[in-house]
């Protein structure tokens, strides 16, 4: 068995979700979800097929994500995981729908950080064994910082 690390590229700011599914209808049903929770959203999916003829499914409403998708599930190279890139919204716009995907069994991130994932090889295959995102911590917040979280939630309109 061989443990590699696989750099997510993309963007400096965009966010994505990596997850894992296990049937092929993963797809059309993540392109569905985000839609639905988000119509104004562009995003791009792939799904890497883990059965039969073992392709990178894509789908999504803006080629250039589409394509930045494909790329970073043949680097990642693990059956039955998707990638889903966006521009316009952030997970926890779709996270909710995605995750109620009915073949989405783990997510493993939704983040805009410069990500790895960590994946594990053997004779069988590719599996993802966890990611690291973003870099670790500097301290614990104190009361400006709590003052400044609550305002900057409010500001963007998630907290009244």
């Amino acid at each position: 068995m061989e443990m590699k690390l696989v750099k997510i590229d993309k963007p400096e700011e965009m966010n994505f979700i990596l997850g894992q599914s296990h049937f092929i209808k993963t797809v059309e049903d993540v392109y569905e979800a985000c839609v639905n929770a988000s119509p104004s959203i562009k995003f791009g999916v792939a799904f890497c097929e883990a059965s039969a003829k073992r392709l990178v499914r894509f789908d999504g409403n803006d080629q250039g994500l589409q394509e930045l998708a494909v790329k970073n599930a043949k680097e990642i190279a693990c059956g039955h995981t998707f990638i889903l890139f966006m521009d316009g919204g952030f997970p926890v716009n779709v996270l909710r729908a995605v995750k109620q995907v009915p073949e989405v069994c783990n997510i493993f991130c939704a983040t805009a950080n410069p990500t790895h994932v960590i994946v594990c090889e053997n004779e069988q295959g590719r599996g993802i064994m966890g990611v690291i995102d973003g870099e670790p911590p500097l301290g614990v917040e104190g009361d400006e910082d709590k003052e400044w979280r609550h305002g900057f939630l409010r500001q963007i309109g998630y907290k009244r």
